[in-house]
């Protein structure tokens, strides 16, 4: 066990010291994005930053920075250079998975991570009003939203939420092994046909996205997160 100082200069009592990446606190991986930084920053670059953070969470590498010191440093502007739409679930969280801090991604999170009104429109803030430069549906395997939209559950509100999967499920059509959620290949191949489509309808639900797109200032990606091994299998 080794006494570790806290920003506040205090000392911590006994507490075992992580080590993390050979990003130092203060490196460029701590900078805080700014209106400058994110304008230099071209959508390719976003997704390559993305995938550099994935590539540390897997490896356990991930970068230590002093988070009090950047929320003061973006309290008064944010520039995130991405936008995530991903599930509610407790094991994604696309901050975590991507190595990204405060101020970095926005973040839009909804059972089955589909895309509607709302969820379009938070997109539309964040990359024509706000300046993103990629935005990724980030699916993850073994989804309780698409499993449950697979098995019909018929439940309180959650009905009217799974009927945004349910026409993923009706795309994908019978599997080999059975059509529930016991079947791991149609859950997968659902998952992967979800986060897709949702990709696809952020373009075709918004001309504002689209013509973004159009004119090379954005990407929009589809991506699923392995649970076990905690990679990022990039679909588009």
């Amino acid at each position: 066990m080794i006494t570790r100082r806290l920003f506040c200069g205090c000392v911590a009592a006994s507490v075992p010291f992580v080590r993390t990446s050979a990003h130092a606190q203060g490196s460029s991986e701590c900078a805080v994005f700014t209106p400058a930084r994110q304008k230099e920053t071209s959508p390719a670059e976003a997704i390559a930053r993305l995938k550099a953070g994935n590539e540390r969470f897997v490896a356990g590498k991930t970068v230590n920075c002093n988070l009090l010191a950047q929320a003061k440093e973006t309290a008064a502007k944010q520039a995130p250079f991405a936008a995530i739409v991903g599930c509610i679930d407790s094991r994604v969280p696309p901050e975590l998975v991507f190595d990204q801090r405060i101020g970095d991604v926005f973040c839009a999170r909804v059972a089955g991570n589909f895309v509607n009104a709302d969820i379009v429109g938070s997109l539309e803030y964040s990359a024509k009003v706000a300046g993103a430069k990629a935005i990724v549906v980030l699916g993850h395997v073994d989804c309780g939203a698409i499993k449950s939209a697979i098995d019909n559950v018929q439940l309180g509100n959650i009905t009217g939420l799974l009927a945004n999967i349910r026409p993923v499920v009706a795309a994908v059509g019978k599997v080999d092994g059975g059509n529930d959620s016991h079947n791991k290949h149609l859950v997968q191949k659902v998952t992967e046909a979800n986060a897709m489509m949702a990709a696809e309808n952020i373009t075709r639900r918004s001309p504002i996205l689209k013509e973004l797109v159009d004119a090379k200032q954005l990407v929009v990606l589809a991506a699923v997160h392995d649970l076990s091994s905690g990679k990022v299998l990039w679909l588009s």
